[in-house]
């Protein structure tokens, strides 16, 4: 169901991923992501998704919270593992046409499986430990140079926020209004793709009156609080960078030295 899926949603904690500065979460999430398209080779590759493992260790959520988050992406993850199956070089093990697997086939359809993984993992490892209103102060803070070009980083930062912290609510409100569908007769399961996206449309169109109602309602709730983005506010919590900041960056530092020594080192997936 559409309300199992965790993606985006913040898991209250005091782990200490949850007790980091969120402007040194925000940039070593960036490095990770990185580091996971710039390992080639499976050795690179496990030093990242060890990285990740730790976090998620260290993060105090549960697994199956992480499980909940790939459910979004599982049909992304089988479909280019698999159309990468047929893209591998040597001699085939499998030939049926024009289409030929290969050992190194199997080993690219791994690969980019992993890859997708970590990355959904690694995201998921920030939302959850980060609160949107943590993630729009450490935005605004790394953005804050921009301001001297009059990019609006305070309104880019909100709408970022905003949007992730409605993730969830949509979601929710899909599953709704597909149960009442279903409810009053509406068969979404059965007949061709052309019958299936014909059948979403009685989702879509009330989804869509859904969000467009509610981002006018935050709106007037907004206006009616006197929001002003040109006033610069005080912060009712500041941002410091401790120890465990210090600590994680290096461990970051050292995982993209291994990874850059993998690279150079051991031959990457052809």
């Amino acid at each position: 169901m559409l309300s199992d899926i965790t993606l985006g949603q913040y898991f209250p904690g005091r782990s200490i991923l949850h007790r980091l500065d969120p402007r040194v979460k925000l940039v070593l999430t960036l490095a990770a992501i990185v580091l996971i398209f710039v390992a080639f080779n499976f050795v690179s590759m496990a030093l990242v998704v060890g990285l990740i493992l730790t976090g998620m260790l260290l993060s105090g959520v549960p697994v199956k919270m992480y499980l909940k988050s790939m459910k979004a992406i599982l049909f992304i993850v089988a479909f280019t593992s698999i159309l990468n199956l047929f893209y591998g070089s040597g001699e085939p093990i499998f030939q049926f046409g024009f289409m030929q697997i290969t050992m190194n086939g199997i080993y690219r359809c791994i690969f980019i499986a992993i890859r997708i993984t970590a990355l959904i993992l690694c995201s998921s490892i920030l939302t959850f430990t980060t609160s949107p209103t943590q993630l729009t102060d450490a935005m605004e803070r790394l953005m804050k140079p921009l301001n001297v070009l009059r990019v609006p980083v305070h309104d880019i930062a909100m709408m970022m926020s905003i949007a992730l912290r409605f993730v969830p609510t949509l979601l929710e409100e899909t599953d709704k209004i597909m149960s009442a569908q279903k409810a009053r007769g509406a068969d979404m399961e059965s007949g061709g793709l052309i019958q299936r996206v014909k059948a979403m449309i009685p989702i879509l169109i009330p989804l869509f009156v859904s969000a467009f109602r509610r981002a006018y309602d935050l709106a007037m709730a907004m206006e009616c609080r006197c929001y002003n983005s040109r006033i610069k506010p005080t912060k009712m919590k500041q941002l410091h960078a401790g120890k465990r900041d210090v600590i994680a960056t290096v461990v970051t530092l050292i995982v993209l030295a291994g990874v850059v020594l993998g690279d150079i080192f051991l031959p990457a997936l052809a």
